[in-house]
């Protein structure tokens, strides 16, 4: 058995230790003697692997911060193909780009997935775990020699291959360029299509605003777009859906498809709405978070999905998690209450340039009510308005106990556990809230962590946590399924399930994966009109109307899959695409 020791180091504290420095202490090696963990020069911990590789793990279950990982790999024949630096992140393998093809890449964050398109990009080196030494270009040819990527890699570093790529952190972008967003276009643009995807992708009004001025959503779209209209034979897209509502979701989906037809994509997405529907294969990447990464053999869509749902890789007979994602059929969900615990009359809120107007609506006890609906309609602001964060123009809201989860958590000084204990009270110290909620969200090794270490899913689950450890009758999420991939995603909605059934509560749930909403929500409230004019709301209705309200304005058709219940989007004018849409069930549920 070989292991690899890792240290995250943002989450090394050395100082905050009990005596300070407390993994060098209850080391068995270092007490002998030997210097299996030293003080660096930056004053984190240094780990010898050779040393560690005997397995204790006492350093391991020592740190209050959960910053050190001793690990046992499935299976190591050879070197990584990368690591960024001792005791750090390792990645074993890489998927292949195919001409023609969407190559769609699942997997959970932090397992090397973004690093994998670095590396493919030549934005990272390839370092075969070399990671002090400068590895030449011939070395890396002659390592994947007689493979795909041999030949890929020839052509890329001879000039043969132009790449484009769209990165995950699209909040860089306007550090990294000044103008406006025609200016950022027309300089990349070598297809003269760049125009044309503005006006598709409906933010063409925006062409003079400055990078700097845009929201996320409109970040996200101008990124798209620049990677787009590049002379690319190989396009990557890093989590194009992220900000995006379900509108602009189907239409990049069918931009990308369309790129496919005359380049090589390849997809990292956690949205398996998006990831379905777009994909030609799947490759699975598994591994153990922040400590190494290992990428699957392509698979077809179908199955490469419900391979990473059941947890196990039926040609490489692995098995990467010891339990299956499970969705159920609809008629298993749990059924509300007749007893009301909100009720809202018809609201009107009036801003200088938009306008929003809802009609009155109710919400029982044991209730989800799910919104969906474009940006810009008014979804967040229906919330703030319930919250009494904001007062409407027009109607009177009653005083309710409700708590709101803003769209975009926030770092907030203290530490996990003393905030979530502070909020909690004594459900905190119950077994229910141990399992139900630190353990599902992950956050029990994070609990001796100050809020502000926190990446952004992190930062998500905590909010979700701290959001339903407040005392209250209705809870308003917005968003919580941004930032936080796949498997998170289905933990995130069971709990939020979980708790407002077993408390007899009723919950407001805005987001724009459809799947997460198919799965959480008991109702649903779609929000209409014209994004930034104008907004309105159907509902609430039964879940069934209003996904067959939402599909339909979309013109695509669900149907759920027959081995694992997943609802999957119909590929357009297929015979089940069109047998739906003629009987009008966008959205079938058997």
């Amino acid at each position: 058995m070989v292991r690899i020791a890792i240290l995250e180091k943002d989450k090394c504290h050395p100082l905050e230790c009990p005596g300070t420095y407390y993994c060098l202490r209850v080391c068995p090696n270092n007490r002998m003697g030997k210097e299996c963990m030293v003080k660096s020069d930056d004053g984190k911990i240094e780990i010898n692997e050779e040393l560690s590789n005997d397995g204790c793990k006492i350093c391991e279950k020592a740190c209050p911060f959960g910053a050190i990982h001793i690990i046992n790999l499935p299976e190591r024949k050879e070197n990584p193909l990368f690591r960024y630096a001792k005791n750090s992140f390792e990645l074993f393998s890489l998927p292949t780009p195919k001409k023609g093809k969407v190559v769609g890449i699942l997997g959970r964050n932090g397992i090397g997935k973004s690093t994998a398109l670095e590396l493919l990009t030549d934005t990272l080196k390839l370092n075969f775990g070399n990671y002090n030494k400068k590895i030449d270009d011939k070395e890396i040819i002659s390592y994947f020699k007689g493979s795909i990527l041999g030949d890929y890699f020839k052509d890329l570093f001879n000039g043969k291959i132009k790449i484009s790529y769209k990165p995950q952190r699209i909040e860089l972008i306007p550090q990294l360029y000044k103008g406006t967003v025609f200016e950022l276009i027309e300089k990349v643009d070598k297809k003269n299509t760049g125009l044309q995807l503005l006006k598709e992708l409906e933010i063409e009004h925006l062409k003079n605003r400055n990078i700097q001025d845009l929201s996320g959503g409109e970040l996200q779209k101008v990124a798209i777009i620049a990677a787009s209209v590049k002379d690319a034979d190989v396009i990557y897209f890093d989590e194009p859906a992220s900000f995006l509502d379900i509108n602009a979701r189907i239409k990049v989906a069918n931009l990308i498809r369309k790129l496919s037809e005359e380049t090589s994509v390849v997809l990292v997405e956690h949205d398996l709405t998006t990831l379905d529907y777009v994909s030609d294969e799947i490759v699975i990447v598994y591994g153990e978070r922040a400590c190494y990464g290992i990428f699957s053999q392509s698979k077809s869509v179908r199955n490469g999905i419900n391979e990473y749902l059941d947890g196990y890789l039926i040609n490489e007979n692995m098995r990467f998690r010891d339990y299956k994602i499970k969705y159920f059929p609809a008629e298993e969900k749990i059924k509300y209450t007749k007893d009301i615990l909100l009720e809202y009359p018809d609201i009107e809120k009036n801003y200088d340039k938009f306008n929003l107007k809802i009609t009155s609506g109710t919400i029982h006890k044991k209730e989800i009510l799910g919104v969906m609906g474009a940006n810009g309609l008014g979804k967040s602001t229906f919330l703030k308005i319930l919250s009494g964060i904001e007062n409407p123009t027009k109607g009177k809201i009653s005083k309710y106990k409700i708590v709101y989860k803003e769209q975009y958590p926030k770092a907030i000084e203290g530490k996990v556990q003393q905030l979530l204990m502070k909020a909690a009270g004594p459900l905190f110290a119950s077994g229910w809230y141990k399992h139900n909620v630190l353990e599902k969200l992950g956050l029990q090794n994070l609990l001796d962590h100050e809020v502000s270490y926190l990446s952004g899913g992190e930062l998500q689950k905590f909010h979700i946590a701290l959001t339903i450890s407040k005392q209250a009758d209705i809870y308003a999420f917005d968003e919580p399924s941004a930032f936080i991939d796949v498997e998170d995603r289905l933990h995130v909605a069971h709990v939020i399930k979980d708790f407002i059934e077993v408390y007899e509560k009723c919950a407001i749930v805005v987001d724009h994966d459809v799947q997460f909403i198919d799965y959480i929500a008991d109702s649903m409230l779609v929000f209409e009109g014209q994004s930034g004019i104008n907004g309105t709301v159907y509902g609430p209705v039964e879940k069934k109307e209003g996904m067959n309200r939402v599909l339909k304005d979309l013109n695509i058709t669900y149907r759920r899959d027959k081995q694992t219940n997943r609802p999957r989007i119909n590929k357009p004018g297929s015979q089940l695409d069109q047998k739906q849409k003629t009987s009008g069930d966008y959205y079938a549920y058997g």
